[in-house]
């Protein structure tokens, strides 16, 4: 299998990775609007918003259209939440217990970030 097959193939999973996701902050809106940073007002609006742009992205790359643009929006979508959200609340943990889960949510994002970048650079 060449370069080529294997980068589309990874693409298509990233992109169902990242569609359930999105389809994740519609079925979990009101939970996951507590992790809004409080400095943008309408907590709940930005989940559904922010779901919308990641189904937006995964169809993106599954069509292979706007992939590029796709990809880095995605991405610097991601490093913002990475440093408003799961950031602040690994360094405001009370203890290691806590520090856990947004530790693990700061990883998983910063991933998913490089990845979308990867993406963007094979897109168009």
């Amino acid at each position: 299998m060449d370069n080529a097959a294997l980068s589309r193939i990874g693409t298509i999973f990233y992109a169902l990775v990242i569609g359930f996701f999105g389809l994740n902050h519609f079925m979990n809106g009101t939970g996951m609007a507590k992790m809004v940073p409080r400095f943008l007002p309408g907590g709940e609006f930005w989940v559904y918003i922010t779901g919308a742009c990641m189904i937006a992205a995964a169809i993106a790359f599954l069509i292979n259209k706007f992939t590029r643009v796709a990809g880095l929006l995605l991405c610097l979508f991601l490093l913002l939440i990475v440093l408003t959200v799961h950031l602040p609340a690994v360094l405001n943990a009370p203890d290691e217990g806590a520090r856990r889960l947004p530790m693990i949510n700061l990883i998983k994002d910063t991933g998913l970030a490089a990845a979308a970048l990867l993406v963007a650079s094979r897109g168009k």
